[in-house]
């Protein structure tokens, strides 16, 4: 996992693997970078990953709650077949904003 804050966007580079062992992690960091710094958007990139359970999924939830409470968006890139199936099978495209 990789954190950075890049104007007002909080970019999140998850790991290979998302999955119960990591949530917790990514979350609780997550987090700390939404309460002390200017963030209004959230950046999932998803380049390296390859499995997501549901755990990632809550991760997603979780974080968008927070920033929408906030008004600002959540955003996953360089998704893959099958991460863009899990979000579409999920009903996250309808939350997040999916990017090719």
């Amino acid at each position: 996992m990789d954190f950075k804050v890049i104007d007002n966007y909080l970019m999140i580079k998850m790991p290979v693997e998302v999955d119960h062992h990591l949530a917790g992690a990514i979350c609780k960091k997550a987090d700390a970078f939404l309460v002390n710094d200017k963030v209004n958007n959230i950046v999932f990139d998803f380049e390296e990953t390859k499995f997501m359970d549901s755990s990632g999924i809550g991760i997603i939830v979780g974080r968008y709650k927070k920033i929408s409470y906030l008004g600002g968006k959540v955003f996953a890139v360089h998704v893959d077949r099958q991460i863009r199936r899990i979000l579409y099978i999920s009903g996250l495209n309808k939350m997040i904003e999916v990017l090719d």
